[in-house]
């Protein structure tokens, strides 16, 4: 996936290594802290370092070059793991996209849903991006549809709103609301944090079992009518949102 962007004016190194799909600026300036930037073979100090066009840049030995920034939004199915590969074989999300094992242009899942949790997933190989969006300073909206066993009670609801004791801190929900007051066993729950299975052991922590999860919402982005293990590119508008929700400049 070749890309249109150039280096001929020169680009500065945590940029360049970003906009390969390797990792993001910030991670970028610590590799050449870490003196594991070469460009034509000559070690890069300075953060300021700028790439010309023609030039090689390797990061341990191994050549990165510009790609394409490519975004994609996925309606995760169940079944499925949040990772680019998987040692026992079982589906990923890049197998959903109907991407190679090579993973040429570097693409990987914006956070994670787990295994069996469906919805909304975003795609893409904008290092920047994806480290600002995951990040706790910009408090990125999630909303969450969950389904339970039993019915869950008014007082719950404002437990879940207070916060609930988790073995790595108290969590709470920003906002938490019955999807269905009849029968009270599905709720809408928004969180601005991202702790491995969070919604899970806060329903836990109540006394409650999970029989479905599905995130709904992922700062802007919304399923809207892409089905289960479906999937689509993002629109020019929908990145430029993305960006200017965490005050990055537009690509």
């Amino acid at each position: 996936m070749a890309s249109q962007d150039r280096a001929d004016d020169g680009m500065r190194i945590n940029k360049y290594i970003s906009r390969s799909g390797y990792c993001s600026r910030r991670d970028a300036d610590q590799l050449v802290e870490e003196g594991r930037v070469e460009i034509d073979g000559e070690r890069v100090t300075q953060h300021g370092t700028q790439v010309y066009d023609g030039q090689t840049v390797t990061v341990d030995g191994e050549v990165v070059s510009l790609t394409s920034l490519e975004y994609y939004l996925m309606n995760k199915p169940k079944d499925t793991i949040s990772t680019t590969d998987d040692p026992k074989g079982r589906q990923t999300v890049l197998d959903v996209l109907g991407v190679s094992d090579e993973n040429p242009a570097g693409l990987f899942p914006v956070g994670r849903l787990d295994r069996n949790t469906t919805g909304v997933l975003l795609m893409t190989n904008d290092g920047d991006l994806a480290h600002r969006l995951m990040h706790p300073r910009y408090e990125i909206p999630k909303i969450y549809y969950v389904r339970t066993q039993k019915r869950i009670k008014p007082h719950e609801i404002d437990r879940l709103r207070r916060g609930v004791s988790l073995d790595d801190g108290p969590a709470s929900a920003d906002q938490v609301a019955y999807l269905d007051v009849q029968s009270k066993t599905d709720i809408a729950l928004e969180l601005h944090e991202g702790r491995n299975r969070q919604i899970r052991r806060m329903m836990e922590a109540l006394g409650h079992t999970i029989v479905q999860l599905e995130r709904a919402k992922y700062a802007t982005l919304t399923a809207g009518e892409l089905q289960r293990g479906q999937w689509r590119r993002l629109a020019k508008r929908e990145v430029r949102a993305l960006r200017e929700r965490v005050d990055l400049e537009q690509p």
